[in-house]
């Protein structure tokens, strides 16, 4: 077996790990139950910069995937727009609201295509494109590389994934729907 690149180690490393943090939440939105879709993950509300409906399954599952689709892009939250349905007109809101919840098949067809794009840009990330400065309000006003945008984006996809996760197993959805993926089972 002949020794890959180290750029091209990490790039199918790093899309083998998000795609299984991917493939994890697609297991959790497709196994929550209708009656479990507007329930509030915690009791605690949320905090005020955040709507109401933030602790509710659908929009969690809503909020890690168009964060995960801005991160990907690469671009400031306020040149970022969601696709439809997600875009409802507010220029500055990043996760506007709709009036009624988004459904799991929205909220599917939208998975899919950011994996898609995931795989895709990270499987053709190039060192200049890792090396790209970023900057978002979490970074403080520091600029960042887009590589590392990434790893925290795989790490907001699986901590939210978890959450979803334990509070389905909470209300007996069985294990098997949410097994662990150790990775994405295809190659690049």
């Amino acid at each position: 077996m002949a020794e890959q690149p180290l750029e091209t180690l990490v790039r199918t490393a790093l899309w083998r790990q998000f795609g299984a943090a991917i493939d994890m939440l697609e297991n959790a939105l497709l196994a929550c139950p209708a009656e479990l879709w507007r329930e509030h993950l915690w009791s605690v509300p949320p905090s005020s910069e955040f709507p109401q409906q933030f602790s509710e399954f659908w929009y969690i599952t809503f909020h890690v995937l168009v964060f995960c689709d801005l991160y990907l892009s690469g671009v400031p939250e306020e040149e970022f727009t969601p696709p439809a349905p997600f875009h409802q007109g507010e220029i500055d809101a990043v996760e506007s609201l709709p009036e009624q919840p988004y459904t799991r098949e929205e909220l599917h067809a939208y998975l899919i295509a950011t994996r898609q794009k995931c795989q895709s840009r990270l499987l053709q990330l190039s060192d200049e494109q890792a090396r790209l400065p970023v900057s978002y309000p979490w970074t403080g006003g520091k600029t960042i590389s887009f590589l590392e945008v990434q790893l925290h984006n795989l790490r907001q996809v699986q901590e939210h994934t978890a959450q979803l996760s334990l509070f389905l197993g909470q209300h007996g959805i069985p294990g098997e729907a949410l097994d662990w993926i150790p990775r994405v089972n295809e190659e690049p």
